[in-house]
């Protein structure tokens, strides 16, 4: 399976700390492993998926979408603003 880290999910990531990564790093492996953990969204973001973890009580959210033999992962945040800050980004590319 190919696997793609469109640059806003790299950026974050690599301004985070080490164990923060490695734990979002176990959440994407989680993803590729069983592809359908996330809730799949409708409307404006049809064919995208938010998968919902928690690390160290605040929650995050990881967008992604499948393709047939790929997963490209979108953006990852807290709740706040991220749907809309989702749209803006998929809808400028």
């Amino acid at each position: 399976m190919d696997i793609t880290f469109l640059p806003l999910f790299r950026k974050f990531v690599k301004k985070q700390v080490p164990p923060f990564q490695l734990a979002i790093r176990d959440e994407v492996d989680s993803i590729c492993a069983e592809p359908t953990l996330g809730e799949e969204k409708v409307g404006d973001l049809t064919g995208c998926q938010v998968y919902r973890f928690k690390y160290h009580k605040q929650e995050y959210l990881i967008a992604y979408s499948l393709g047939e033999e790929s997963i490209a992962f979108w953006m990852i945040g807290t709740h706040e603003n991220f749907y809309k800050d989702l749209k803006t980004y998929i809808g400028g590319k």
